[in-house]
């Protein structure tokens, strides 16, 4: 049994402080461990142990070969009032770590803050590790990336820039979140905006007068949420993949965007026989709002992608014929 391990050193500690040991699935070793020593008893409650009182000299011990600081750790976690569990240790770290925190900018990316906060850069920001960071923002950091109608511009604090100036230069431009959580604006007209979840699609797609395409990758919708914010007035129409996860990832942006517009155009079907992949489509799936094509291929094992249609003159012919809905 490895008792250096956090978890074991304060199934260890917790017995000798309290006299009792709850199992827990975090300490589930070292609580089988210590049900084989003659320390433990079971004390008649449900997987709980008890110290055999005469062997606690034993358990003294074997803490301090496994912990030599574990009278200082218990006096740490006496003087906050916490108890020498799994989760009063982890409170006690993070309140350790909250107090050591340098003057944070008043944005801070949230890996770099969980690095501050958190035992490293991948764990999870919770409450009490989000109030650690005061008035810092905890920002995703992505980026939205678009090509832009002629006469669309983005206005900041700092200036404006006019976005299809720069994707005729570049052939798309990138908006960070950061941007939108300066408050920056879109001035000039949008036809519609069309979401478009793979990359090659996005950039092979043929462009539309007036329409704002945008490259909305699966289910990283976070910063693509703060453009829909700036778009009340401007109909959003999504082409993805038709299989599950292209289902879901329309429903996930449908609870951004309500008015959200399927595209799935007729001629689609016609791909079915040559372009189609066999894949599983799960039975408790919602399809009753889906296009027929979509059930279709729900019905007969198959998924589409995409891509095909990303060159093919019809799509934009299909998208323009949807100008017919739009407001002038």
């Amino acid at each position: 049994m490895n008792w250096r391990s956090a978890a074991a050193r304060l199934a260890l500690l917790e017995l000798l402080v309290r006299g009792t040991l709850k199992r827990r699935r975090a300490q589930t070793s070292a609580w089988d461990a210590l049900d084989e020593l003659p320390w433990t008893r079971r004390t008649g409650r449900r997987d709980e142990l008890g110290l055999v009182e005469v062997r606690r000299h034993e358990l003294v011990a074997l803490l301090g070969r496994v912990w030599p600081e574990w009278g200082g750790a218990l006096a740490a976690l006496t003087a906050r009032g916490l108890a020498p569990t799994p989760d009063g240790w982890t409170e006690l770290e993070d309140a350790q770590r909250a107090a050591g925190l340098p003057q944070l900018p008043d944005q801070i990316n949230r890996r770099t803050a969980a690095a501050l906060v958190a035992p490293h850069s991948k764990a999870a920001l919770t409450d009490r590790r989000r109030a650690a960071l005061g008035d810092a923002e905890a920002t995703h950091d992505g980026s939205v990336r678009l090509r832009p109608p002629l006469g669309l511009v983005a206005l900041t604090p700092l200036g404006s820039v006019d976005l299809a100036a720069v994707a005729s230069v570049l052939g798309e431009v990138s908006i960070p979140e950061r941007a939108f959580s300066a408050g920056l604006a879109l001035e000039g007209h949008i036809r519609a905006a069309l979401l478009v979840e793979n990359l090659g699609a996005f950039c092979d797609l043929r462009a539309l007068d007036g329409w704002l395409l945008v490259h909305v990758p699966g289910w990283d919708t976070v910063t693509a949420a703060r453009l829909l914010e700036r778009l009340v007035d401007v109909p959003v129409v999504h082409f993805g993949d038709l299989d599950p996860n292209g289902v879901r990832i329309l429903e996930h942006l449908r609870g951004l965007r309500s008015d959200l517009r399927w595209f799935v155009p007729e001629f689609w079907a016609e791909l079915v026989d040559t372009k189609a992949l066999p894949g599983v489509w799960p039975e408790d799936l919602d399809l009753s709002e889906a296009p027929s094509l979509v059930r279709e291929l729900a019905s007969r094992g198959l998924w589409l992608e995409q891509e095909p249609l990303a060159v093919d003159p019809r799509t934009s012919a299909a998208l323009e014929a949807i100008q017919k809905w739009l407001p002038v």
